[in-house]
């Protein structure tokens, strides 16, 4: 039997490669009448950087940058063929950075990120892969450009800081200082998500309140970031406060839009890097998952969909194994052959990520003594 293993990573708890190395264990601990293939996936979020330097030629460059909290932290990103730059959001201004008692978007920063596409120019990449997701901030890209170069201001003129809470001080910038290597430079981005940037679906209502935010800070920012916005589309003439992702990783997908990126589906370009298909078409049976799967895994487009909407192509069965399951299952069950989660008896949420390891290798044993005995 051929099985392809290609989940996501459970966020704040596995990194894609430990859930698939957990699958294959627990596979191999039961049958050795098997052929595994691994192929961790990411839809751009926490594990892209792996993924991509699993089967591409390149290097991985440690960095020390600002992180999410505006201290130094040593993260890396990766140069492939040469002059590409693979940049991982969830690496350098992560939502897992920061100890949940710690989390606030008035004191998070993207700055860090700025500073890695630096660093990248510096070493001659002419092409950016920019994968979001995965983020502990809603500074709208404020802090990554400002790192570029970007100048912001207040009403009295006085440069401000590039933290989430300085958004509600903006009241100009220049744009024009932006550091001019970035002309020359293609910018693909990895995003899984449509949001635009404000209103009721936009970065700071639907992402804030897991970052941190409270209720009266999400119609804060969600005004703040309206008006970010509105001066930097004045200064364009462009109107990209409404794009499809431009709410991605709290408003980071709008600066990038900004800088005229491409945004594309972030499963799909993962998939194609790692060459996923070329495995999938052969195989018997697909795993994949990752940390919570309800509706939006389809309407998005999320990687465990993208990866069993690939499967069907080839009537291969897909079967997830995810953290935790809830809304329509109905709806997943149109997708995937079979829907589980990975908890199996009463536990916290803290308690499921501390032992998402053993929890996952117990449950893909339940679920794949039961497959090779139908």
């Amino acid at each position: 039997m051929n099985v392809v293993i290609a989940p996501d990573s459970y966020k704040g708890s596995l990194t894609s490669f430990e859930v698939a190395e957990t699958i294959e264990r627990a596979i191999k601990d039961l049958t050795t009448n098997c052929h595994i293939t691994l192929k961790p996936m990411s839809d751009g979020g926490e594990g892209m950087l792996d993924s991509i330097l699993s089967v591409q030629k390149g290097g991985r460059i440690p960095i020390t940058c600002t992180g999410p909290l505006g201290k130094k932290i040593n993260t890396s990103y990766a140069i492939i063929d040469e002059n590409t730059a693979i940049i991982e959001v969830a690496n350098i201004s992560g939502l897992s950075q920061v100890p949940l008692e710690k989390r606030n978007p008035d004191h998070t920063t993207s700055y860090g990120v700025g500073e890695v596409m630096i660093n990248a120019l510096d070493k001659g990449c002419k092409s950016f892969v920019i994968g979001l997701g995965g983020s502990a901030t809603n500074d709208g890209g404020l802090g990554m450009l400002m790192a570029l170069g970007m100048k912001a201001y207040d009403k009295h003129g006085k440069e401000i800081g590039p933290y989430g809470k300085d958004l509600f001080e903006l009241d100009a910038v220049n744009f024009s200082t932006i550091d001019k290597r970035l002309e020359g430079i293609h910018i693909s981005v990895a995003c899984d998500v449509n949001n635009p940037l404000c209103g009721s679906s936009g970065a700071s209502y639907v992402y804030g309140p897991q970052k941190g935010a409270t209720k009266s800070q999400t119609k804060t920012y969600d005004e703040a970031l309206n008006k970010f916005g509105t001066i930097i589309e004045n200064i364009l003439d462009k109107d990209i406060k409404n794009l499809p992702g431009a709410g991605a990783a709290g408003g980071i997908g709008f600066a990038l839009l900004a800088l005229e990126s491409d945004l594309v589906q972030g499963a799909k370009l993962v998939s194609e890097a790692i060459q996923l298909e070329q495995s999938i078409k052969h195989a018997d049976l697909v795993i994949t998952g990752e940390g919570q799967t309800d509706e939006q895994t389809i309407y998005y487009g999320k990687a465990p969909s993208y990866v069993a909407n690939m499967a069907n192509k080839y009537d291969v069965p897909t079967i997830l194994i995810s953290g935790s399951l809830k809304g329509d299952m109905d709806k997943l069950r149109e997708t995937f052959s079979g829907c589980f989660s990975i908890v199996h008896y009463p536990i916290t949420l803290e308690q499921s990520v501390v032992q998402a390891k053993s929890l996952l290798y117990e449950q893909t044993k339940n679920i794949v003594h039961f497959y090779k005995n139908m």
